[in-house]
């Protein structure tokens, strides 16, 4: 097995702490003292080696990269010559793995995920491998604890009868999902049989280019001419020629939703993509007047609900329900159910010209 870390994407709705310089997954959100990426690589221990793990990063954050997993050779730090959405990447990990494997079973893993059941998510990678290893495409099905409108669904279909090394159960997928509006939510929640799409897929290596082979054959002839040149001369400016004209396409929409034999097995582990800061909340054990303190020393007197990451002492008087995120160089407060707005304080702050804060 191995596994293939997604390093992209840019963490507006974490900002002050999320920036250009170092997005979230670079970042310790939770006050673990490890960052995404670390925690991410952290919970493969014991199901892939130092040597079986890769991570695909953009050109700009690959030092990040390398500094935060230093047990990773060169080779295994995969540059995107730029951000062209999850099937590209997904296809480009594909194509570097089949080069050194050609059985290859893979796991593609955001970065930027907080997972805080390590054993349950083993269990259930595992499975997937299993069934992966029998030709399936497969996803980890988030068990949804709220009708959430922000994720994709997936709907199951009927009980897979394979074997693995687990006792998780897998299914066939029916269909994928768009983001529901919250009556469409509630209403999957009551059915049963859904769950969130979180972004965490298994296959092999060559079943996957098979697939953005059949389904997106732009994307595939690119892929097809970065893997034949991968060991010459040529291999470095192939890439930056190939990735010119890459198509902008997400795996579930190019791939998973019209793929073949493509399973889920649950996954009910805590999973957060801590998307926002109101999502600390709910992955940060909360003290005994309910407030969550990601970071920093904290004194409350009569404040009971608040989210705090600071890099200095805070003391709250009177206040409910509030994110308060310090990082020295700026200081966002705000409702915590108004959290998912943060990105338009960066949309303000591009729109000005602000980019010593960005």
């Amino acid at each position: 097995m191995y596994a293939a870390i997604l390093a992209g994407g840019s963490g507006t709705r974490l900002w002050p702490r999320s920036r250009k310089k170092q997005p979230k997954q670079f970042a310790d959100i939770t006050g673990s003292g490890r960052t995404l990426i670390q925690a991410t690589a952290d919970r493969l221990q014991g199901l892939v080696s130092d040597d079986e793990l890769y991570v695909v990063v953009g050109e700009t954050f690959a030092q990040l990269a390398y500094d935060q997993l230093p047990n990773l050779a060169k080779h295994q730090i995969i540059i995107e010559p730029s951000g062209r959405n999850t099937a590209p990447a997904i296809g480009l990990a594909c194509v570097h793995l089949y080069h050194r494997d050609p059985d290859a079973v893979v796991a593609f893993l955001p970065a930027d995920h907080v997972i805080p059941d390590t054993e349950t998510f083993c269990a259930a990678l595992r499975s997937a491998v299993d069934a992966a290893q029998a030709g399936h495409l497969v996803t980890l099905g988030i068990t949804p604890t709220f009708a959430h409108t922000g994720y994709g669904y997936i709907k199951r279909g009927e009980a897979l009868p394979l074997e693995t090394s687990e006792t998780q159960p897998m299914y066939s997928v029916e269909r994928f999902l768009e983001k529901p509006n919250l009556a469409t939510a509630e209403s999957f929640l009551a059915d049963g049989g859904y769950y969130w799409n979180g972004g965490i897929f298994i296959s092999r290596a060559d079943q996957m280019l098979a697939e953005i082979q059949r389904q997106l054959p732009e994307v595939y002839s690119r892929l097809a001419q970065i893997l034949a040149a991968l060991d010459g001369q040529d291999a470095a400016s192939t890439l930056a020629e190939a990735w010119q004209t890459m198509p902008d396409v997400s795996i579930d929409y190019g791939v998973m939703e019209g793929a073949r034999q493509v399973a889920v097995t649950p996954l009910d582990a805590g999973w957060n993509d801590v998307g926002s800061w109101d999502a600390l909340a709910s992955v940060i054990p909360l003290n005994e007047d309910q407030n969550c303190i990601a970071q920093g020393e904290t004194l409350t007197i009569n404040s009971q609900g608040n989210i705090i990451y600071s890099e200095r002492f805070v003391a709250l008087i009177g206040v409910h329900d509030l994110a308060i995120i310090d990082t020295g160089d700026a200081l966002l407060i705000g409702h915590k159910s108004e959290m998912q707005k943060v990105k338009n304080v960066v949309e303000q702050l591009r729109s000005q010209g602000r980019n010593e804060l960005l």
